[in-house]
């Protein structure tokens, strides 16, 4: 029922923003109607593209190729806001040129709307661009261990992010050689019963000390009951307000549930529950979804937090959005307790299949 509010407020949204677009940019375009025609036609089947986004996110009867397109819809919708807010602005100002010749006005409106527009080409290529690449791998310096680390985050599993991209996210973690596995959350990101082959691929990743899964805000959406018992059947060991003590590493694992648990009154995250019968003569890492979580730390002091989330921003200028709600975005930080903590910018991604300034990663600890 929640994800059916979510989309029906998403869609909600992107309805406005396009109409928006049509009253408050197409209608005052200084060109032919033949080409507001298009523009509008445009317009249109964007927002139709929206809509089939959604339908293919939870259903398998869409393309690959299909949904690439309905995906890079949602982008360039991201794209229309902007432009509409800057186009707002330009607005403001043409207001101030009362007293300028109408000729005058007229090419700076002009050259205002095709450099906007070449922008915005521009904007999308890009990122449609960097979001095709790999995920590269990510070595961080770290010298409080003397074991490897991998960890991967928001792989979203569903769409574009299907059993192959999963198989080839494999290989590269295999070829670290890793003496311990990560996964931060939002793993799953659409009905369980689609991704399980997709999933169960994520057991031929090899790890001396084993693979441990946090859940992400992403699986409370999907019933996260049933990705529980799923995951059980798997070699990945999940951790719900948990710890786990590797001898031979001299390590506690600690992981916490998501904040989201917090509003939906379902396994919300518990730190001392999460904490309790650690050993304390071992170092400890603690998995937490969200960087947010360091705020209900209080005396409890790992050496190192993992956490993800953020996506790095996934496309900027976001990033300065997720800035507001996350205290931090991406990479190594080292907090006032003196722990340390990791945000991995996500080696998948959610909804656009699109990234700028923020490449897919797998982080690589040593």
């Amino acid at each position: 029922m929640r994800v059916y509010l979510f989309f029906s407020i998403f869609l909600l949204f992107f309805f406005a923003l396009h109409y928006l677009f049509y009253a408050r940019v197409i209608k005052k375009l200084l060109v032919s109607t033949g080409i507001k025609k298009a523009f509008t036609a445009f317009l249109s089947l964007n927002f139709i593209f929206n809509l089939l986004y959604v339908v293919g996110r939870y259903t398998d009867i869409i393309s690959n190729t299909l949904y690439y397109l309905f995906s890079l819809s949602i982008g360039l919708s991201f794209v229309l806001l902007m432009y509409l807010i800057l186009h707002e602005i330009l607005h403001l100002f043409h207001k101030t040129l009362k007293n300028v010749d109408s000729s005058k006005r007229e090419f700076i409106k002009k050259s205002g709307d095709a450099a906007m527009f070449a922008l915005s080409t521009s904007y999308v290529s890009a990122g449609a661009y960097e979001g095709m690449k790999e995920p590269v791998v990510n070595v961080v310096e770290f010298d409080h261990f003397d074991f490897s680390i991998v960890q991967i985050s928001d792989l979203h599993i569903g769409g574009l992010i299907d059993k192959d991209f999963v198989k080839a996210s494999v290989l590269k973690i295999n070829a670290l050689k890793p003496d311990i596995v990560f996964i931060t959350g939002d793993l799953i990101d659409t009905a369980l019963e689609y991704v399980k082959d997709s999933v169960m691929e994520l057991n031929a990743i090899s790890s001396k000390h084993g693979i441990y899964y946090i859940l992400g805000n992403h699986e409370y959406f999907h019933d996260p009951l049933k990705i529980i018992d799923f995951i059980k059947t798997t070699n990945i060991t999940l951790l719900l307000n948990e710890n786990i003590t590797i001898d031979t590493l001299k390590l506690n694992v600690v992981g916490v549930t998501d904040r989201i648990g917090y509003r939906m009154k379902l396994l919300p995250p518990d730190i001392h529950k999460a904490f309790s019968g650690c050993n304390n003569a071992y170092k400890t890492i603690l998995l937490a979804h969200q960087p947010k979580y360091i705020e209900e730390l209080g005396t409890y002091t790992p050496e190192l937090i993992l956490s993800g989330h953020t996506h790095g921003g996934q496309i900027w200028p976001f990033e300065y959005l997720v800035r507001l709600q996350q205290p931090y975005v991406k990479g190594l930080h080292k907090l006032h307790n003196g722990s340390h903590i990791y945000v991995n910018s996500g080696i998948g991604f959610w909804g656009p299949p699109m990234r700028l300034d923020s490449q897919a990663e797998i982080a690589y600890i040593v």
